[in-house]
């Protein structure tokens, strides 16, 4: 895992930053620029975080993925074209990678769920 996933997986501030008003927020206002890959991950990691069967240090390392998310600054500015997503990304399949074992069918079933508000085809 790269350093800077590691800083912000583990760091409590960033987790600090994540909000249920702000997440909703965020993907209302962006789903629109976001991939399909970006947003089933950020969906999966929502639905695996508000299970009660998750255990509180994989619910952790999602909210610090997540609040990673809904920053506004981050390390790679989401206003950059292109690649301004690519450490968001990077974080969120460092957190998949590390919470995989609680990813229940339910959570990914969950996920294609939300996706489809936003993803029509």
């Amino acid at each position: 895992m790269k350093d800077i996933e590691k800083d912000i997986l583990l760091n409590p501030e960033i987790a600090r930053n994540y909000d249920e008003k702000s997440f909703w927020s965020k993907i209302k206002m962006n789903a629109g620029k976001w991939s399909y890959k970006i947003l089933s991950k950020v969906f999966v990691l929502y639905h695996v975080v508000r299970d009660e069967d998750t255990p509180t240090w994989a619910k952790t390392v999602i909210y610090g993925a997540l609040g990673y998310f809904i920053l506004p600054l981050d390390a790679i500015p989401d206003l950059i074209p292109m690649v301004g997503y690519s450490d968001d990304l990077g974080a969120l399949v460092a957190a998949v990678s590390i919470v995989l074992s609680h990813i229940k069918p339910k959570h990914v079933e969950l996920s294609k769920q939300s996706l489809k508000k936003f993803f029509k085809d």
